[in-house]
């Protein structure tokens, strides 16, 4: 006797036409990609080690929307046979793909901007002021877009904080473009730089961390599994669970498993469904994390006997 669930895309009941955030996202991948043909001509024409590093920077902000934008298309395609959880983890392997990039960026920018501390080449401060302040004004207009739908899911806000840390970059080029042009610093470029790098590399390592973590079926964060099989063990008639697990298989779906021995009796006295639904619902609202898809086998000792003890794990 098991549970189950429609495994059909999640409609995001604050989003109303989803249409609208489509709309929202293509501006935004608009204006960032115009930055960074704005930027990457700039970065030629001045030689800055910070604005080719905002530059790259702003790739991996547009390929992220672009992502997102995806993301929001697919997730509207139904499930199949062949595809039981629809298109939902292709947005967890571009993330993956994108924490990479992101990785690779930072770390370059590093060596090249200490390189740059003990050479620093000279940097044309007005040019780079200018393409600094293109680069800051496009992305505080894609902020003022993004910001009224940034609470309402996962793409939305990823595409928030994708252009607020362009911005930030952005604004790394306009202090070292100043301090160039007021005091002849030229290693200012070079430290902005690292700034920038500074900015990348943390945000990549937990973007990889956090992905990593779903491709592996770990289980998701804030759910206590120990926790979970105390929980269960307390309802009435149940005397064993075994085979627990727990996985996500797209931001803001968990989802979990368990085998969960009753009395005997339970099948014969109509209390195998009763402790079926409170299994379900001890699940859904006892955790942090609510999960609400999810599987249960309901069996007796017997039939718990009979299975490998390969099975019954953890």
């Amino acid at each position: 006797m098991g549970a189950g669930h429609d495994h059909g895309p999640a409609v995001d009941d604050t989003a109303g036409v989803p249409g609208d955030y489509r709309k929202k996202l293509w501006i935004a991948f608009g204006i960032t990609a115009t930055i960074v043909v704005a930027q990457a001509v700039g970065s030629v024409i001045t030689g800055s080690l910070a604005l080719l590093t905002d530059t790259a920077h702003a790739i991996t902000d547009a390929s992220g929307l672009l992502v997102a934008l995806i993301a929001a298309t697919l997730m509207l395609k139904p499930t199949s046979s062949r595809r039981t959880w629809g298109f939902r983890r292709i947005e967890v392997i571009a993330a993956l793909g994108q924490a990479t990039l992101l990785l690779v960026v930072g770390f370059y920018t590093a060596i090249e901007g200490i390189r740059r501390l003990f050479e620093p080449p000279d940097v044309p401060s007005t040019e780079l002021l200018i393409f600094g302040i293109v680069g800051l004004t496009a992305n505080v207009i894609a902020i003022a877009i993004l910001s009224s739908s940034r609470g309402a899911n996962f793409n939305m806000r990823a595409a928030f904080l994708e252009v607020l840390n362009d911005a930030l970059g952005s604004l790394g080029v306009i202090v070292a473009a100043i301090m160039i042009a007021t005091t002849g610093f030229q290693r200012a470029d070079a430290i902005a730089g690292l700034f920038i790098a500074a900015l990348i590399v943390p945000r990549a390592f937990k973007l990889m961390r956090e992905t990593t973590s779903v491709l592996m079926e770990f289980t998701p964060k804030g759910l206590d599994l120990d926790e979970v099989r105390a929980h269960i063990l307390e309802l009435d008639h149940v005397k064993d669970v075994h085979d627990l697990h727990a996985s996500t298989v797209a931001t803001g779906l968990p989802t979990i498993t368990a085998h969960v021995v009753v009395e005997d009796e339970c099948f014969t006295d109509g209390h195998a469904a009763e402790v079926l639904h409170a299994v379900k619902q001890c699940v859904a609202e006892h955790f942090e994390v609510s999960v609400s898809h999810s599987t249960f086998q309901v069996e007796t000792e017997h039939i718990s006997d009979d299975e490998p003890d390969s099975v019954k794990h953890p």
